[in-house]
């Protein structure tokens, strides 16, 4: 959620929902999209956002484009997937459009179509993100810490796997289905990413970061074969938040605890550790400075693993929501 509402709109504008984006809407909105990540130093919608703008329409998925003069200024995205928790919104306006209430004017039309149950989510926690939340009645429920951690000189530890437990990477189309089930698993909790599907993970195998090299499988001897308990998919990918002066020839380029899970019952024995450390390994190995991940700010035992690593908060995620 990126806007800046402190003033009335110069000029008409219009509000149109849609379930699927042209091909033509799809790049115009990743347009808006890149000019202000490049103005605010990072993404207004998330990577999962991002890529359900192209490949026509999905399940409980809305778009609503904001236009003034026909040109569009504003974008907002609703995914209505949850079937506990209220629909998820997240919402941007062109940098050289704000102050003109057109981030209000989304809010309330995804009030609307979500029939006032909504969430929505403030990347970074800017003070114009902070206002809007007040000005449209949501109240602050959820933190999504961002923390880093430098890999030039890093001393991780060695990686202990539990006995009869091996690691490999993973190998596209023969590991789909086997990770979905102990992604799910492992995510039962966390509706945004244990509900991925094949979908899901074509999508983002198909992305010019995704290389099998750094997706790590955790295996164990069953009575059946080996049968999938853990994964650490790591991610390298341009960093949005450095100026470009400020860059230099490594800075750019930052690696990623994309996702880390263990199966429910083989939780406890250290295996998530080991994952850890492998995967930090692999970052270090490619010569990379830094490396982050998103952690919940209540999940206070893993903030307490990643501080002793050398994680430190890095920025916070803001999610707001309607009173329930």
């Amino acid at each position: 959620m990126t806007s800046d509402d402190t003033a009335r709109p110069a000029s008409p504008r219009s509000i149109e929902t849609v379930s699927a984006l042209s091909p033509g809407q799809a790049e115009a909105v990743l347009a808006l999209l890149a000019e202000a990540a490049r103005v605010d130093g990072q993404q207004a919608v998330s990577e999962q956002g991002r890529l359900q703008l192209r490949g026509g329409e999905r399940e409980g998925v809305s778009h609503l484009l904001l236009t003034v003069d026909g040109a569009l200024v504003g974008y907002a995205q609703l995914e209505d997937t949850d079937p506990v928790e209220a629909p998820a919104a997240e919402l941007v306006v062109h940098p050289s459009h704000r102050g003109h209430g057109h981030g209000r004017a989304l809010g309330s039309a995804l009030l609307a179509v979500s029939g006032k149950r909504l969430r929505v989510w403030a990347h970074g926690g800017h003070p114009a993100a902070r206002h809007l939340a007040q000005v449209l009645g949501l109240t602050l429920f959820r933190e999504l810490r961002q923390m880093r951690c430098p890999l030039t000189g890093i001393d991780l530890p060695e990686p202990t796997l539990p006995e009869g437990v091996t690691v490999r990477t993973f190998v596209p189309g023969r590991d789909d289905a086997a990770w979905l089930a102990v992604n799910a698993e492992a995510f039962a909790h966390h509706p945004e990413q244990g509900s991925l599907t094949q979908r899901d993970l074509d999508d983002r195998m198909s992305e010019p970061w995704f290389d099998p090299r750094g997706f790590f499988l955790a295996e164990r001897r069953g009575e059946q074969g080996p049968e999938l308990i853990g994964f650490h998919w790591t991610k390298v990918h341009a960093e949005m938040g450095v100026p470009p002066a400020e860059r230099n020839r490594d800075s750019g380029r930052i690696g990623e605890v994309y996702v880390l899970g263990v199966r429910p019952g083989a939780q406890g024995g250290g295996l998530g550790r080991a994952l850890t450390a492998i995967g930090l390994r692999h970052l270090a190995a490619q010569g990379l400075p830094t490396a982050m991940l998103y952690v919940d700010a209540d999940n206070k035992a893993a903030l307490s693993v990643y501080e002793r690593l050398g994680f430190t908060t890095h920025e916070t995620d803001l999610m707001y929501r309607t009173e329930t």
